[in-house]
């Protein structure tokens, strides 16, 4: 193979790219896999896999990925299918192993392995060559990790995973780094620079030198001065969207009749795991639908539970994912936007204000400055050393995380770019340097 492959597994989205040998390394930049959509090539790949067994539920099992999976499960009307999203936030977790899909059982591995195969694959047709060796990318700290112990798991079901996917030769690198890669090809002079990687499970930060005097062999190990990272990102400030004007018309704070003829609350566990994409689909469980169904009976507001049943049954989760997203970024430019969900019979639509939706995210908001402040004192480094900060990923685009960087460092010296794809290019130009070494 003539070129050295960059991956970049995400959360929400995933991305590829390639940097080619000839004629000279010299020449430096990437090239972004393409993959097929029914809107066109995209060099982005959704991180979702869709299994359906047809309309009437007795067809082979098909899994799809990527754009497809997603293709898939807007064309089926019933939505018989089930849509999983946000794998990579399990890796690190202990408590799962696996999952019944259709009664069959489904490994994390196997999973991911499904998902990153046809991206390989497509990939492969692209470049016009086979894929087995890459630079992964990996966060600074995984979401659920507690320990090193979780971490060096997370590192191993990927592995495991990519090995699965058919890449055989994988070298892992921090996703922010990556992003240096990427910010550091079209400079011409030295910078002290600040990345800050916001994916949908983690935001992650890289303070290191960057420029032609470290592109020399041997200087790169000295240029990275410190990483840190935080298990908050877009999923939490999509989190809070949902708790605020999407549960309460679900049935979050809604009271039931137990058998005793007690009035109880609605279990709040259910609306924390509604809150979580990477939980939402595996609400439709027959234990957890046939919990719904009794709650609908004796609730004092069946209507409510009967929402909240619909969404789950129908497995609307995707949809509603797209909801949260439309308002959060219409409040990235508006200071007031209308929050609208609607299938069949259940439409719900909220006014929200920009500074309601700062206000619910406070304390992530103070997860990521306080992980900026502690990187910059590890490094020993003051904010005005800095020459600039690149801020890449969905949620740079929040003007309140924005802020963060801006009272810091000055607006003058935040620099954005290729939020979805500039990992995946940095970790192309990462592995052609480690093919170089």
């Amino acid at each position: 193979m003539d070129a050295a492959v960059g991956l970049d597994f995400g959360t929400t989205n995933s991305a590829l790219a390639w940097a080619r040998r000839e004629p000279s390394p010299a020449a430096g930049g990437s090239e972004l896999a393409r993959f097929a959509s029914d809107q066109g090539p995209t060099p982005t790949f959704r991180s979702v896999l869709y299994f359906d067994r047809g309309e009437d539920g007795r067809a082979p099992l098909t899994t799809s990925a990527g754009p497809g999976a997603i293709e898939r499960y807007l064309a089926s009307e019933e939505k018989n299918g089930r849509l999983v999203q946000s794998l990579k936030s399990f890796l690190a977790s202990r408590l799962f192993q696996s999952t019944r899909i259709f009664g069959r059982a489904q490994r994390l591995e196997g999973l991911i392995g499904d998902l990153l195969r046809p991206l390989r694959e497509e990939a492969e047709a692209g470049l016009g060559a086979p894929i087995r060796r890459a630079v992964v990318g990996r966060p600074v700290r995984f979401v659920n990790a507690a320990e090193a112990a979780d971490e060096q798991l997370a590192l191993e079901r990927l592995r495991a995973a990519l090995h699965n996917a058919g890449f055989r030769d994988v070298v892992f690198e921090y996703e922010p780094v990556g992003a240096a890669y990427h910010y550091e090809s079209a400079l011409d002079r030295d910078e002290l620079i600040l990345i800050a990687d916001f994916g949908g499970g983690t935001s992650d930060f890289s303070l290191l030198r960057v420029g032609p005097s470290f592109r020399e062999p041997g200087r790169r190990v000295e240029s990275i001065l410190g990483n840190a990272g935080v298990p908050v990102a877009g999923d939490a400030f999509d989190g809070k969207i949902v708790r605020h004007l999407v549960a309460p018309r679900l049935g979050r704070g809604a009271e039931f009749r137990s058998f005793f003829d007690r009035v109880l609350p609605v279990p709040s566990w259910i609306y924390v795991h509604l809150e979580r994409w990477h939980h939402l689909s595996f609400l439709k469980s027959p234990k957890t639908l046939q919990l719904l169904l009794d709650l609908r009976r004796e609730a004092l507001e069946p209507e409510r539970i009967e929402a909240l049943l619909h969404l789950v049954d129908r497995d609307l989760g995707f949809l509603l994912f797209r909801a949260v997203e439309a308002v959060k970024r219409a409040l990235s430019s508006h200071e007031e936007a209308r929050f609208r969900f609607e299938h069949e019979d259940l439409a719900i639509e909220e006014p929200v204000t920009r500074a309601a939706f700062e206000g619910w995210i406070g304390e992530e908001l103070e997860a990521i400055a306080g992980c900026v402040d502690g990187l910059l004192a590890a490094s020993r480094v003051a904010a005005g050393e800095v020459d600039r900060v690149f801020l890449t990923g969905g949620s740079s685009f929040v003007p309140a995380v924005r802020r963060i960087f801006e009272e810091r460092f000055g607006a003058e010296r935040l620099r954005f770019g290729g939020e979805l794809t500039s990992v995946a290019s940095g970790l192309a130009l990462r592995a052609l340097e480690e093919e170089a070494a």
